[in-house]
């Protein structure tokens, strides 16, 4: 049966979204982190995975594929988290968290978790594809069990924002990569599961490295530096 034109238009905004999310991305990281640049392409960035996130949804929901819907409520969460935590600059020094991000916390780790226990227990409800669902759900519950712990044990470090903020960014933009890799290289290759996750299994040690640079480049002066230094 074919689709309504209702759905053939959300199909279109989803695509025209993915497509803006992909390219701003790159604009985003390769220009001056903090400057008027980057917040300006980093918010494009954001909005297009909302409409990206929400337009999968129901694509998803209208199909119906479980696994589609549960995979866009963790993915959109890496953007929300790290787009969100530049609000909370001040946890160590006692900010209070808002309850939507309490509730977006809350809702991601419970749809990863049932993502992760299909992938297990049963991989047919979402689509035999086991093995990603439980990669993603895991991941989606670090992600979600990352920012309550933030909420309920505010860190101590001072940049603590900025490495929560790159590392969700690039966790999301995976998430964005491995759409566009099951939808073009994907229906070329058989049985792949392993399109899947090849973007996440790259892409986590490389927001490991990433993170730890910047960890490196912004931890404070030993006694030893500065008796160098003077």
């Amino acid at each position: 049966m074919e689709d309504p034109l209702w759905i053939k238009s959300l199909l279109a905004v989803h695509i025209t979204a993915g497509i803006t999310a992909f390219v701003m991305a790159p604009l985003a990281l390769a220009t001056a982190k903090g400057g008027k640049a980057h917040r300006r392409w980093g918010k494009i960035y954001f909005w297009a995975m909302a409409v990206v996130a929400s337009t999968a949804l129901v694509l998803a929901l209208y199909r119906p594929v479980l696994f589609l819907a549960l995979v866009a409520v963790f993915s959109f969460y890496a953007a929300y988290a790290a787009y969100r935590v530049l609000f909370y600059k001040n946890l160590p020094r006692g900010a209070n968290v808002a309850w939507p991000d309490w509730g977006a916390a809350i809702f991601t780790f419970a749809s990863s978790f049932t993502l992760a226990l299909l992938g297990v227990a049963r991989p047919a409800l979402v689509k035999h594809l086991g093995i990603p669902a439980m990669v993603f759900g895991i991941i989606g519950m670090v992600l979600a069990g990352k920012s309550m712990r933030l909420f309920l044990r505010p860190p101590k470090e001072k940049m603590f924002w900025w490495y929560e903020h790159l590392g969700g960014m690039l966790a999301s933009y995976i998430a964005a990569w491995t759409a566009f890799s099951v939808t073009t290289i994907g229906r070329f290759v058989h049985g792949g599961w392993v399109i899947w996750v090849l973007p996440t299994f790259i892409g986590v040690p490389a927001i490991s490295m990433t993170t730890a640079y910047y960890k490196r480049k912004f931890a404070p002066p030993t006694k030893i530096d500065s008796a160098t230094a003077a």
